[in-house]
């Protein structure tokens, strides 16, 4: 986190105080709306076509009356929104476990979920993902609007014994429950 003090959090600071909130949430939901397509091929591979279908739909009326996805037009129409990944996939075909590691710009990830990432990324419906520069920037800019978004966490973290452990645990809860639901794999949070 030495990176997050020293770039990062600076960088999404100043990004809060630049740009107005319409803005902020409109990067969120584009962001949000270019996993669309993966959310419908992961769908299908887990043997869920309904949501494959509303994720399609999705993708398809956020970019088409959303402006590229930078509303969100499907939710305010009740379209279901289920994310998806390889990561999910690949834990719904069987793998389970796997160990927890944070990759510079794309953030903390399992071996799963950065073997799924690699799979996520054709998917990504901009030229600009194509490309390992592209990518980085992609998700540099993903990045500091995530950051942006948590600003509000900075007291819980400030006060942690274990700054990397609190991180790491929380997010391994999340993860646990974007997987598995409220049936996880096991007490720990370890997937």
């Amino acid at each position: 986190t030495t990176v997050d003090h020293a770039m990062i959090h600076p960088v999404a600071v100043t990004y809060v105080h630049l740009v107005p909130r319409p803005l902020r949430t409109g990067v969120s939901n584009f962001f949000h709306n270019i996993t669309g397509p993966s959310n419908v091929v992961n769908s299908l591979l887990q043997g869920k076509p309904s949501q494959a279908g509303d994720s399609l739909f999705r993708f398809l009326v956020n970019t088409t009356f959303g402006l590229g996805g930078l509303l969100d037009v499907a939710t305010k129409i009740h379209i279901p929104d289920k994310s998806n990944d390889f990561g999910r996939t690949f834990a719904t075909w069987g793998w389970t476990n796997s160990r927890y590691l944070e990759l510079p710009v794309f953030g903390p990830r399992t071996v799963r979920d950065a073997v799924g990432m690699v799979g996520d990324i054709p998917l990504t419906p901009l030229p600009a993902s194509r490309s390992l520069v592209g990518q980085v920037a992609l998700r540099t800019i993903n990045v500091v609007n995530i950051r942006a978004q948590l600003l509000s966490t900075d007291a819980l973290r400030d006060g942690a014994f274990d700054d990397y452990r609190l991180l790491r645990d929380a997010w391994w809860q999340r993860r646990n429950y974007q997987i598995w639901g409220e049936n996880g794999t096991d007490a720990s949070g370890r997937l």
